[in-house]
């Protein structure tokens, strides 16, 4: 039964990790600075070190705040908390576990009637509003530090790159650390009572009944930053305002120093040897302290990239959380305690004694009535009856002191067996993750130096070709104008020249047209013949084209030559006009030959090219 009651511990342990891991390497991870699976493997062991190592200090206050003394009073709170947070983790919103569990037991209170203790509650409520402001003040100073340093060390990219990724993955475990020391409370400090009263051995160090208790939480934590905390963890990465590097780093270390200050016992009693009050060891909200330090990041930088829209859904999951969380909390003690009629809260021992008093009186006055009614037997009454409370009472004391002692070492030994059986779970893990980081280390390190001048050698390539294809693309470019240039001049040049023949076209019209002698007419059309023959037999437009298409295919021309050196250069000039669509008829007119002329010309320069009967000489071409 008593690991069926630590179940909803474990919940919630599990609901913290999935949510409140997102404080610790959200930002790193929401920068692509740090993988998932690295962040998870580092929070996952140092979340729980911190729980076993310095859990105790914050346990106390939460304690104080209601004291479920019923196992059952305690998995019920656990459990609506859980689910509380759990609710919440599934709408993104990185929640406080630390608001639930407080909701939780005041809710607890409430169905018992126990007092709260108001100290206590100010205590945990006052850091619920001073949190956020500490960590917006310490992100601002750090990140004012960082800043500094940078632009007088003024490091090479790359070196910066590979620094702050070392330094998020040293305050990112810090960060965890201080989680499980300070959160682990918000997760087994209900359950303190059912704590196991032996110590226990692991040969290198010994766990105390309450440590035991939170190295099962710190697991449970752990396991729930493996198989959840993903998606929040992005959330919070990127979505309230867009962080650099040196911006997570800074927010993550804020984040981590604030949690340790309010779980050290040892630094509060530093502040104590000084004069000056001590720090009120208290669970803080660590999704709160996170959230503050990304905004004070974002107000330093102007307040232009906050996100408020999320701030104003996360500060309103803040403020229900609680109350959610209480009233969960009533109502399930309600059901748990008139449904499955189990002890959720235990009077304390001097209400006993009280009514044990309150029965001997009773019993005296009946004495004192009988001895009043029968004075010769009163003496003899008064004795038997002494004796049989006295026999009784013992009895009754030897009863429970037999069952107590057989219930606590049933316990003891359930509690030794569950907490080395959780111990050997860790331990494997440690020695996996440590040899496997020990293994693949150098490899890593060699893939990663091999990767790396891979893609310098990649970029270098790339600017290569990039370098090339932009001077061909500008040559390409110089020779489309030096075409363009010599065509102008070319079409002005033709221009020209049929101008000229036209104005001695009509100069010699004009002359048969005013010549009245039938034989100088003659003379003169013979003149005008001779004339338009020689235009048509002139070879200068001929000989431009012919330039034109050879300067133009140039390229063409080359790989014809390795097809069939043979080629003649009108057999060449014949493939460019076919290659450029223009019919046989058209052909014939360009080069001044017949049509019948360009038909056998075609089908030379098949054979010559070898190209099959099937197939279009034209399509041919086009391929080459």
């Amino acid at each position: 039964m008593i690991l069926f009651f630590l179940s909803s511990g474990l919940f919630l342990g599990w609901s913290l990790g999935a949510n409140d891991a997102a404080n610790v390497f959200g930002s790193a991870v929401g920068t692509k600075m740090i993988t998932f699976r690295k962040a998870a493997i580092i929070a996952g062991i140092f979340v729980v070190i911190g729980a076993v190592a310095q859990g105790a200090g914050t346990s106390h206050t939460l304690n104080s705040l209601g004291n479920i003394n019923a196992i059952a009073g305690a998995f019920t709170a656990a459990l609506t908390a859980a689910i509380t947070v759990f609710i919440m983790t599934k709408f993104k919103l990185p929640v406080s576990t630390t608001q639930a569990i407080v909701g939780s037991i005041i809710g607890w209170n409430f169905y018992t009637g126990n007092p709260t203790d108001i100290n206590s509650l100010t205590k945990i409520v006052t850091t619920w509003i001073a949190g956020p402001i500490i960590g917006a003040i310490f992100s601002i100073i750090l990140y004012l530090c960082v800043k500094f340093v940078l632009k007088k060390t003024k490091p090479h990219l790359l070196k910066l790159d590979a620094i702050l990724r070392v330094l998020l993955i040293i305050v990112g475990a810090f960060g965890s650390y201080s989680l499980g020391a300070n959160n682990i409370a918000n997760v087994m400090g209900v359950f303190l009572s059912a704590a196991p009263k032996t110590s226990l051995d692991l040969v290198f160090f010994e766990l105390n009944g309450v440590q035991q208790l939170f190295l099962i939480g710190g697991i449970a934590i752990a396991i729930g930053i493996f198989t959840y905390s993903k998606r929040v963890m992005e959330r919070v990465g990127n979505s309230i305002v867009q962080l650099s590097s040196e911006a997570a780093l800074v927010v993550v270390l804020a984040h981590s120093l604030v949690l340790f200050i309010f779980s050290s016992q040892s630094l509060s009693n530093l502040i104590v040897s000084f004069g000056l009050p001590p720090i009120p060891m208290v669970p803080v909200s660590s999704s709160q302290v996170i959230v503050g330090a990304i905004v004070g990041i974002g107000f330093l930088k102007g307040g232009r990239g906050i996100k408020f829209g999320v701030v104003g859904e996360i500060s309103i999951g803040w403020i229900t959380t609680p109350i959610i969380a209480g009233v969960f909390a009533f109502f399930s003690l309600f059901f748990v305690n008139n449904v499955f009629k189990l002890e959720v809260y235990k009077a304390p021992l001097s209400s006993v004694i009280q009514i044990d008093d309150n029965l001997t009186q009773k019993d005296s006055t009946k004495t004192n009535i009988v001895i009043n009614n029968s004075e010769k037997n009163a003496a003899l009454i008064k004795e038997e009856i002494v004796k049989d409370e006295i026999n009784y009472d013992s009895t009754l004391i030897a009863e429970k002191k037999l069952n107590i002692i057989g219930k606590n070492a049933k316990k003891d030994n359930f509690w030794k067996k569950l907490t080395f059986f959780f111990s050997v779970i860790i331990v494997l893990l440690l020695i996996r993750i440590i040899y496997s980081f020990n293994n693949s280390g150098v490899d890593k390190n060699r893939e990663i130096v091999k990767k790396s001048e891979e893609i310098s050698n990649a970029q270098q390539e790339l600017i290569k070709s990039e370098l090339k294809n932009l001077n061909l693309k500008r040559a390409h470019l110089q020779n489309q104008l030096e075409f363009k240039n010599r065509e102008i001049v070319n079409f002005a040049l033709h221009v020209i020249r049929k101008n000229d023949i036209f104005l001695e076209l009509k100069k010699n019209i004009d002359k048969i047209y005013n010549e009245k002698d039938i034989e100088n007419q003659r003379k003169y059309i013979k003149e005008l013949l001779v004339l338009v023959n020689q235009n048509l037999n002139s070879d200068k437009d001929r000989e431009t084209l012919n330039l034109h298409i050879e300067e133009e295919n140039h390229d063409f021309f080359n790989r014809l030559y390795q097809l069939n050196p043979s080629l003649t250069n009108n057999e060449k000039r014949l493939s460019a006009l076919i290659r450029l669509d223009f019919s046989s008829k058209d052909i014939a007119s360009i080069l001044n030959i017949s049509t019948k002329s360009i038909e056998m010309n075609r089908y030379r320069l098949r054979k010559k090219l070898n190209v099959p009967s099937s197939e279009n000489i034209k399509k041919f071409i086009s391929k080459i």
